[in-house]
């Protein structure tokens, strides 16, 4: 096997490891890019490809994070990982680990993580590398990697809701959910929200955005209802596609470009969060970026026009 045709069968858990380290779909990409300049420029073969490749692209990511936090820090607003719509690896035997640890819940909860708990937490707990391997790729002793999984996995419980529903009830509850979205239901929304239910938006200073989150069913259920039926009259689109492996929607304007996602975070049988991907750098991938401010102004206009008194 060529090293091209080698590289090629990897790229997809190198991927995978990537992003789940820096949760950014262009910074993973370009980290499994770095790594390929790196295998190519190999004199001699590694005796296992997985292993030098997964440990290149673990320190590339490693880099990549440490100057990426700095800029998180200075953020405007909550930042979420950029939206991911199908991940490329897939393994039966750890389909459990791979799908939890891509929603956007869990990229949220590996912030809280130092770079090196993150991606000996990845390595480890969600591809199930072994501790020697996870030495080797963080260049770190074996004990030292237990100490740090032992701390990344403390905060990864702290923050975990208590049941995870099954596929199937996570979409009929995201399918009742869309429906009296677009209906303006508002009842039917406040039988689908659980009591904390929170509403954030990641604009990231370059799209519209929440001052703050929105917190409780009935604050909840009203915003929603009196603003997502306003944006489908002006020709407004939304259709629901599964988000880092959870429940969630795209939505378009009149002339089908992205304006921003919305992933649903269900528990207990309930949606517990609601989380809107608005920042256009983020949304890129998925194809070309609407007007937000444009569609956000054309909306409140029309909320203020309703909320006028008619004229005696």
């Amino acid at each position: 096997m060529s090293k091209v045709e080698e590289f090629e069968e990897l790229r997809p858990l190198l991927f995978s490891i990537a992003y789940r380290i820096l949760g950014s779909v262009g910074e993973a990409e370009d980290a499994v890019q770095e790594t390929w300049l790196r295998f190519d420029a190999t004199a001699t073969r590694p005796t296992s490809a997985k292993a030098y490749l997964s440990a290149a692209v673990t320190r590339i990511s490693i880099d990549v994070l440490r100057s990426a936090r700095v800029r998180r820090e200075e953020y405007v607003g909550p930042w979420f990982p950029e939206p991911l719509l199908d991940d490329p690896y897939q393994d039966p035997e750890r389909a459990v680990e791979l799908a939890e640890s891509v929603s956007i819940a869990a990229l949220v909860l590996l912030e809280r993580l130092s770079p090196l708990e993150r991606a000996v937490f990845v390595l480890r707990e969600v591809f199930g590398f072994g501790f020697d391997e996870v030495a080797a790729a963080v260049e770190r002793s074996e004990a030292a990697c237990r100490q740090l999984l032992v701390r990344a996995r403390r905060h990864m419980e702290a923050g975990r809701p208590r049941f995870a529903p099954a596929r199937g009830d996570r979409e009929e509850l995201a399918s009742r959910f869309l429906d009296a979205l677009g209906a303006g239901d508002l009842a039917g929304l406040r039988e689908l929200l659980a009591a904390d239910v929170s509403m954030v938006g990641d604009g990231g200073g370059k799209g519209p955005q929440l001052s703050r989150a929105v917190v409780g069913i009935e604050k909840v259920a009203r915003l929603l209802t009196s603003s997502f039926p306003v944006m489908t009259r002006i020709g407004v689109t939304y259709e629901a596609h599964e988000l880092n492996g959870g429940p969630g929607a795209i939505f378009r304007d009149r002339d089908g470009r992205v304006l921003h996602t919305l992933a649903l975070d269900v528990a207990d049988g309930r949606i517990r969060a609601i989380r809107l991907i608005i920042n256009p750098d983020k949304l890129g991938h998925l194809g070309p970026v609407g007007d937000a401010w444009a569609v956000d102004r054309e909306v409140r206009q029309l909320m203020r026009a309703a909320a006028r008194p008619p004229e005696a």
